[in-house]
């Protein structure tokens, strides 16, 4: 599959390491980048699999993806949380999915590795496309051409991916549809369990709403921060 994984991290550490081995057995991509922020310490005596880089970039999340989508030459990007895991059937439904030359950008549906009604709830609103309910933990897949034509993600440290969603939203033509996967990626709740599920979500849906009223992803993420 001519497929680029990019995987922003703080820091490589052999946990992600463990993980990059089941991507690449699992889907057989062309490339695997893992982007570390510039100031990371040293990972160590750390193991990658055959075909798997590590770059470094400035902090944050959309630039770290956008160094790593330059790194790459694949046709076909996926852009992967470090704490975000594939289903087994990724490979087939990536496939189906991008068969389709109607198809420009698709994520999976989410779960989460611990059981909450809130948490259920929210995984499965994330079937359906709108700026509430689709976010890069789900999985960004996304073909050079159209990433290329919207500009990427833009160099914010937080709503990067909310931003680039409606980039390809604004798009005419038959691409702009964000499509839905049906299979679920997996991804961490320590946030949420940390903070409080109801708590975080309110948390995560003011800062939402002041993005959209105008307040710039810097400040917001530096507020994200503290509050953690």
């Amino acid at each position: 599959m001519d497929l680029a994984i990019v995987i922003p991290t703080r820091q490589l550490d052999a946990e992600l390491a463990a993980g990059t081995h089941a991507l690449v057995a699992g889907l057989q991509p062309s490339e695997v980048i893992i982007v570390e922020p510039e100031d990371a310490a040293p990972a160590g005596a750390v193991a990658l699999p055959a075909g798997c880089r590590l770059l470094r970039a400035p902090r944050g999340r959309g630039t770290q993806c956008n160094a790593g989508a330059r790194a790459s030459r694949a046709r076909l990007l996926l852009f992967l949380h470090d704490d975000t895991r594939l289903p087994a059937d990724a490979a087939q439904v990536i496939a189906e999915a991008f068969g389709s030359p109607t198809v420009g950008m698709a994520c999976f549906r989410l779960r989460f590795d611990r059981r909450h009604p809130l948490l259920a709830l929210y995984a499965w609103c994330s079937r359906f496309d709108s700026v509430w309910t689709t976010f890069g933990d789900q999985g960004y897949l996304i073909r050079r051409s159209l990433f290329d034509a919207v500009g990427g993600f833009p160099d914010w440290p937080l709503f990067e991916d909310v931003e680039l969603a409606r980039r390809v939203r604004r798009q005419s033509g038959t691409l702009r549809r964000i499509r839905k996967l049906g299979s679920e990626v997996t991804t961490s709740a320590v946030r949420f369990e940390r903070g409080g599920v109801l708590r975080q979500q309110l948390r995560n849906a003011v800062a939402m709403l002041r993005f959209f009223a105008g307040a710039s992803p810097q400040r917001l993420a530096a507020a994200y921060e503290r509050e953690q």
